[in-house]
C-alpha cells in the first residue's frame, strides 16, 4: 500500500536552495540509523526518473528541524519549481519492510486542481 510519506508547499528558498526544509512530522517515515543524523533515499518522478535524495537533521541543539538535500537542486531546477508548488513524497512498504519512494511536484492550477509540473513543459 502507498502512503503520502511527506507533503510541502514549497518556499521561495526551496525552490532556490541546495536543499529544502522538511516537515518535521514527516521524519518517521525516513528511518534515519542510531547514531547517524541522515537518511540517503532514492525516488522516481513521474516520468521514471531516479532521484537521489538525502534526509537531514541537526545532530547538536535542541532544534531538529529537517531538510532534504541530495540532487534536490537539480529536481527542482529541471522541474521549473517555483513558490507555491506542492511537492509530494509517497511510500511504499514492502512485507521484508523495504521501502520505495515516488516523487511528485505539482503546480496549482485552479483552487482545487493540482497536476504534474511536467504538464506546464508541453
Amino acid at each position: 500500500m502507498e502512503e503520502v510519506a511527506m507533503e510541502k508547499s514549497v518556499s521561495k528558498s526551496d525552490a532556490t536552495n541546495n536543499r529544502m526544509e522538511f516537515p518535521k512530522e514527516s521524519l518517521g517515515n525516513f528511518p534515519i540509523p542510531a547514531g547517524q543524523n541522515y537518511f540517503n533515499f532514492v525516488a522516481m518522478d513521474t516520468l521514471g526518473r531516479r532521484w537521489g535524495f538525502k534526509v537531514s537533521i541537526r545532530n547538536v541543539g535542541r532544534y531538529k528541524k529537517p531538510w532534504m538535500s541530495g540532487q534536490w537542486r537539480r529536481y527542482a531546477r529541471e522541474k521549473g519549481l517555483k513558490k507555491g508548488d506542492r511537492v509530494k513524497l509517497t511510500m511504499h512498504v514492502e512485507g521484508n519492510a523495504v521501502r520505495s519512494y515516488r516523487i511528485r511536484a505539482e503546480r496549482n492550477l485552479t483552487m482545487r486542481i493540482w497536476i504534474p509540473v511536467e504538464e506546464f513543459a508541453r
